[in-house]
């Protein structure tokens, strides 16, 4: 894995870890990714990314997801439980929103979906790089013709989304409260999530090609 060396960004990464995995069929987050798991991948990169801190949304009473915090050394003080993630990932959202354990000193928040490990850690750094220059502006990659995740939104916007009426992040996004720029990317592994195997084998084959 390539190491992030920016200092100069510090940035809050919420890495949303409550979903079903329904259509993988097991626990996605637990796969074997390089010598750890996908979840441990996800954090290592945004760890490494400057000055971050790292929180991970995941669902109350996930045992298999805790044990695998538990295995990668994951601070419990930087779990956020969601009490009702079958209501969706606006509600990881919301619950990382009102936490009060970010750091005073962020200027921003990173919302990363736990499912792209294949995202290249450069086009990562070259997104948060390219936020720090929009102070009120909702950063977020653009790549094969749509919007894509993550998606960084400035510490002040973050915090409305606690009292937000949308019912999800895309309807919060395009309410014309906030202003949406995007980052032009051509990073492959924005184009897609690890939602079946077969997403999840294409997404070895990229990052792990044979050798």
């Amino acid at each position: 894995m390539n190491t992030l060396k920016s200092t100069a960004h510090a940035v809050g990464a919420v890495i949303l870890a409550a979903g079903r995995s329904a259509r993988m069929g097991r626990p996605k987050l637990l796969l074997p990714w390089g010598g750890t798991s996908v979840l441990g991948h996800q954090i290592q990169v945004w760890q490494q990314l400057g000055d971050s801190q790292v929180a991970v949304v995941c669902a109350l009473g996930d045992a298999a997801i805790g044990a695998e915090l538990d295995r990668l050394s994951f601070p419990k003080d930087a779990r956020i439980f969601n009490p009702e993630p079958e209501r969706g990932m606006f509600s990881s959202i919301r619950c990382a929103a009102k936490w009060s354990g970010w750091r005073a000193n962020l200027a921003r928040l990173a919302i990363v979906l736990g499912d792209q490990p294949q995202v290249r850690p450069e086009a990562l750094r070259a997104l948060v790089e390219f936020s720090a220059g929009l102070a009120d502006q909702v950063c977020q990659p653009r790549a094969f013709g749509r919007l894509r995740h993550p998606v960084i939104l400035p510490k002040a916007v973050f915090a409305r989304l606690c009292d937000s009426t949308a019912t999800s992040l895309k309807q919060f996004l395009q309410s014309g409260l906030v202003e949406v720029v995007a980052c032009d990317t051509a990073d492959p592994g924005l184009a897609f999530d690890l939602d079946t195997p077969s997403d999840y084998q294409r997404a070895l084959e990229l990052c792990f090609p044979a050798t």
